[in-house]
């Protein structure tokens, strides 16, 4: 139970206890209380009432909810969804003369205090409905021990306190009001505060459906929740039937019911549900995306300047907040996986699906549960997305990298059928051949970037994407500047998954960088977008519990001119024609992309994207992919010798693509401007490529390898 549950628990207790103890000191009857009250001065003094804890719902894009957050489980409800039986019975046990007295009953309070010292123990409350209500206000208003400690403290002057505040309460609402007020802040047991959620909770109904028996279960709870707690033991129930049948007696004794309802109600079995309480990111369907929502509310300072003002409006604020989730696309994201790589399997394959244009997050899946089962292999981190949304340290992203050096030198005047002779390992000529963005020199003469398939030669920038040459690339960043491609890197959202500044070397266009598929996937996005990139968004809207609603809007920029976009999805997608998913094909309509393979197939990815849909596969083994590369590995039933971008991320972006996208229109790609760029893109056949004569004459497969400077 939580540290909020026994407070609350424990001021319910203590208010039966202590106003029986500290009224007779005030004054024995009423006349007596009066006068004594007049003496002392004691006058209506405004109680503050900010707004009860309340559970925040989580919706996808058509509004089902897919998860909860809350401080305390409770949803409040108007006093007529509430069942006129729970009414009766509660005000039975606790207040019998409630719409009959004022702040404070002292005839109530002196024949409560005569039956406890007669019975030996606490049968009837002391204190009054609108008391215990002002009690468990001021407890839920403490934000500090000491706060919560006075709320508590068995003092008289805490009790006259307590007093004046009833006082005001009494004169600012209704009898029915205050009632409403008290069982929706009233803490039950098993977690629920709030009738409504205790009716879940305990019966799986909700207020407005309880019977006798729920509803003389659920009075008798509030007494003392913390020892009849049915979700805790045997003698806890035992003692909750008890406390139900005490109800029951008192309320035939009352005459709200008669002796025969009593004695039928108390034959009945508990009847304790345990309904599981909804929320949190490990019991939704969608953990990735609950995560990654989660964390952008309290990473974000849009949602509150402090980090508990942001936790408070997540866990109390009783929101509805509606985010970009798509339950087709993300279906098809799950399917694809799990087609492809077991949850059994050591290494882990994990999708995000983002939209062009608006940076929406359609879908986060993974081959993996979310949990710590670690038999089961489940993950205990956002293996889709980055630090700051719940993740980890992410996978190195292999040749995806090389987009960025294409895209700058697009920008920077060259055209699409321009190249470089390059040959089958490239050494930095010198050592300031490279400089990062720091102006120093990082170019490492000493170190030879070599290409697994594929010869030298000349390549095109066309060439050079399809073949994936590791010498072409490493050559063309040289030319274009490293530190103007990781400015366009950069400038379309890439950093590191693990927050840290990006690693700055001349392989840094074959993917050194740890990364998460949402940044890259992103990333892909704005190039789909024709060069407007935008925040990665997962929340559309957030109706607060007044019904206030606020509508969140991409914020984009133009990242990359239009037309270096246009030649850039130009050659990419002959990818899919002509280079390293030939051998997987197309998704049967304009589809852009480029698979990424680390050095020695320590991970693989594909990222691509169409006009209205991008996404970006990696896998790798999370125990740590440079000690357990994907040689000689067994991943989906398939035995693979080794895997490449086109070999597991490739095919399942292709069958999450096709299902994803059923039903929407296909989008072409915009015409590349031929006179800025040239005309031979993806349209153009190129002359066969130069191989060494020692080289497979096959179909190339990816040709990535990948050496971390340190």
């Amino acid at each position: 139970m939580s540290s909020m549950a026994r407070l609350a628990a424990a001021a319910t207790a203590a208010g039966v206890v202590a106003a029986a103890i500290a009224l007779p000191a005030v004054g024995g009857t009423g006349a007596v209380f009066v006068s004594a009250s007049e003496e002392l001065g004691i006058k209506p003094e405004e109680l503050k009432e900010p707004p009860l804890a309340e559970r925040t719902t989580v919706l996808d894009a058509e509004g089902n909810p897919i998860a909860w957050f809350y401080e305390e489980y409770r949803e409040n409800v108007k006093l007529d969804q509430v069942a006129d039986i729970m009414k009766t019975a509660i005000i039975s046990i606790e207040d019998y003369r409630f719409y009959e007295h004022g702040a404070i009953d002292i005839e109530g309070t002196m024949r409560a205090l005569a039956k406890n010292l007669a019975t030996g123990r606490v049968a009837q409350g002391g204190s009054s409905i609108t008391q215990q209500y002002v009690k468990q206000v001021l407890l839920n208003s403490a934000t500090t021990d000491k706060e919560k400690n006075a709320a508590l403290e068995a003092s008289y002057g805490r009790k006259l306190k307590e007093l004046r505040y009833a006082m005001a309460v009494e004169e600012k609402y209704t009898k029915d009001q205050i009632l409403e007020k008290y069982l929706n802040i009233a803490y039950f047991g098993a977690g629920a505060y709030g009738v409504e959620a205790a009716a879940k909770r305990f019966f799986g109904v909700s207020a407005s459906e309880l019977s006798l028996p729920q509803a003389a279960t659920l009075a008798g709870a509030v007494q003392d929740p913390n020892a009849t707690d049915p979700n805790l033991s045997k003698d806890h129930r035992d003692r909750l039937l008890n406390r139900r049948n005490v109800v029951l007696d008192r309320m035939a004794e009352l005459k709200k019911i008669t002796p025969e309802q009593a004695a039928e109600a108390k034959k009945t079995k508990l009847g304790f549900k345990g309904t599981p309480i909804p929320g949190g990111c490990g019991s939704s369907d969608y953990p990735y995306f609950c995560m990654y929502v989660r964390n952008e509310v309290l990473s974000n300072p849009a949602f509150g300047k402090t980090k508990t003002a942001r936790e408070q409006f997540l866990n109390r604020g009783g929101l509805n907040i509606q985010t970009t989730l798509d339950p087709k696309m993300q279906k098809a994201a799950e399917q694809a996986i799990k087609k492809h790589v077991f949850a059994s399997d050591n290494p882990v394959a994990s999708e995000a699906l983002v939209e062009p244009g608006t940076g929406a997050i359609k879908a986060m899946a993974a081959s993996r549960e979310y949990g710590t089962n670690k038999r089961k292999k489940e993950m205990s981190y956002n293996v889709v997305a980055d630090a700051v949304h719940g993740g980890g340290v992410g996978f190195q992203a292999g040749s995806t990298f090389k987009t960025f050096t294409l895209l700058t030198a697009l920008e920077e005047g060259m055209k699409i059928n321009d190249g470089l002779s390059v040959g089958s390992g490239y050494r930095a000529p010198y050592y300031s051949s490279f400089k990062n963005c720091k102006g120093e020199n990082i170019g490492d003469p000493t170190h030879t970037v070599t290409n697994d398939e594929g010869g030298g030669g000349f390549k095109t920038l066309a060439t050079g994407t399809w073949e994936s040459v590791n010498t072409f690339f490493v050559a063309l960043e040289q030319k274009v500047g490293l530190c103007d491609t990781v400015k366009t890197a950069k400038s379309l959202g890439i950093k590191r998954s693990d927050g840290l500044p990006l690693q700055e070397y001349e392989t840094f266009t074959l993917g050194i960088n740890e990364m998460d598929p949402v940044t890259v996937a992103n990333a892909y996005a704005a190039i789909g977008a024709r060069g407007k990139y935008c925040r990665p968004m997962v929340i559309t809207k957030i109706t607060d519990r007044d019904g206030k609603v606020t509508n969140y809007q991409p914020k984009c920029k133009q990242a990359i001119d239009p037309g270096v976009a246009d030649a850039a999805a130009d050659i990419l997608s002959g990818v899919f024609t002509k280079g390293t998913m030939s051998g997987v094909g197309g998704i049967g309509r304009p589809a852009a992309g480029k698979t990424g393979t680390t050095d020695a197939q320590a991970t693989a990815w594909f990222a691509g994207f169409t006009p209205d849909l991008a996404g970006a596969v990696s896998i790798g083994d999370p125990r740590g992919s440079q000690n357990y590369k994907l040689n000689n590995i067994t991943i989906g039933g398939q035995y693979y010798p080794s895997v490449f971008g086109s070999s597991i991320p490739g095919p399942i972006w292709k069958d999450t693509m096709i299902n994803a996208l059923k039903g929407v229109p296909a989008t072409d790609f915009h015409p590349v401007d031929t006179e800025r760029f040239g005309g031979c893109g993806s349209s153009c056949r190129p002359a066969p490529p130069e191989r060494d004569q020692e080289e497979p004459t096959g179909p190339l497969d990816e040709a990535d390898v990948t050496t971390v400077l340190e």
